[in-house]
């Protein structure tokens, strides 16, 4: 071995772990989709599987006395499919980076039979965090899995959900939607009751306005997402677009503080963010506040209290006006990156929503925005 095969065997038992983790992620996947099978055998290696979910339930708390079938129907089995996902290598690359996975996993595997399946993932948990992470799986974004068994099905690496859109629940959850009557808010109602969600609507001047929102907290207490998608581009933009927007986040969150999963918030931003009012008077209250709520929302984006997600994308056709894109293509744009775990979402045709994400994650935020004057 020379110098330089170290950081060759390090990338080669990288991609050996990574591939090897893809290959049992697809078959917890399979098992999962076995649970309704014709075929009696696949609904019995199904129920095996199911006996995982018992031993950690629904509401995240370990029940003990699983604790042996799940070792014997989840832990060993899963075991033996990475390591098999793993010795097939030996017909790729050289034996070392091979070996160095085996020992990795050998050594995981004792530690969690030591513990009785109790793991870094697996162990009992009072509330789910809002920083789930993209292409590692932490205990956050692996509770999903517990919470909602038929989505996040990556174990370590984030690969399958990433690949295959399977990071965000949808189906039977309860959404409510402000500026339905928009374009992106009517073209999101649609989409998301196609997909099974549960829709509720909610108008701004009409159920909600700046300091009041007694009308909303009904709806806000029975939702598991809200969707930001209101705003105004020409009058009173500031409360339009920054002050409503924040006051609902925070009252949404504070009604979720005690559920065992997060507060989701979808929350669209806007291109304007990057490149401000470029010296047009007429943008200049609409750069302000959207500039504004996106400082405030970088808060929210690092909050382990809720899932926030950014949506940032460029202009779309409205009855503003003509756009690089109809409000339906942005919609479902937005949706696949969402539905992989993407909690900064660009839709653009322009790229300027991906070179804003630096703007928007790394820019310090500035002092709170006060009402630009009348």
């Amino acid at each position: 071995m020379t110098l330089w095969d170290i950081p060759l065997y390090a990338l080669e038992a990288f991609l050996v772990f990574v591939v090897s983790t893809l290959l049992f992620d697809t078959l917890h996947y399979v098992l999962h989709r076995w649970e309704g099978s014709r075929f009696k055998l696949l609904r019995t290696l199904s129920s095996w599987h199911w006996v995982h979910h018992k031993f950690l339930g629904l509401d995240m708390q370990i029940n003990p006395a699983y604790a042996r079938q799940n070792i014997w129907f989840h832990i060993v089995p899963e075991f033996l499919t990475s390591m098999a996902g793993t010795l097939v290598f030996l017909f790729i690359f050289p034996w070392p980076p091979v070996a160095l996975v085996v020992a990795i996993r050998i050594f995981m595997l004792v530690g969690t039979l030591r513990e009785e399946g109790l793991d870094f993932n697996h162990m009992s948990m009072d509330r789910v965090g809002g920083q789930q992470g993209l292409l590692w799986v932490n205990q956050h974004y692996h509770a999903m899995h517990h919470v909602y068994p038929h989505n996040f099905y990556s174990s370590f690496v984030n690969m399958f959900d990433l690949i295959f859109g399977t990071t965000c629940q949808i189906e039977g959850r309860k959404f409510v939607v402000t500026g339905a009557n928009g374009a992106f808010g009517s073209a999101m109602v649609k989409k998301l009751t196609r997909l099974g969600g549960i829709v509720e609507t909610a108008k701004s001047g009409v159920d909600f306005k700046p300091g009041d929102y007694t009308a909303m907290a009904e709806k806000l207490a029975r939702a598991d997402v809200l969707v930001l998608a209101h705003g105004a581009r020409f009058e009173d933009t500031w409360n339009a677009n920054y002050v409503t927007f924040t006051e609902l986040i925070e009252l949404f969150t504070d009604l979720g503080k005690t559920r065992l999963a997060p507060p989701e918030v979808w929350a669209v931003g806007s291109e304007v963010e990057f490149h401000g009012d470029m010296g047009m008077d007429e943008l200049k209250d609409y750069s302000t506040s959207k500039r504004a709520f996106a400082a405030r929302a970088r808060d929210y984006y690092l909050s382990p209290a809720l899932l926030y997600r950014h949506i940032v994308p460029s202009s779309f056709t409205s009855a503003m006006g003509k756009g690089a894109m109809s409000a339906g293509t942005a919609v479902n744009i937005a949706l696949f990156f969402i539905r992989r775990g993407f909690t900064y979402v660009p839709v653009t045709f322009t790229g300027l929503a991906l070179l804003n994400f630096f703007r928007f994650r790394f820019k310090k935020p500035e002092p709170p925005a006060l009402k630009p004057a009348e």
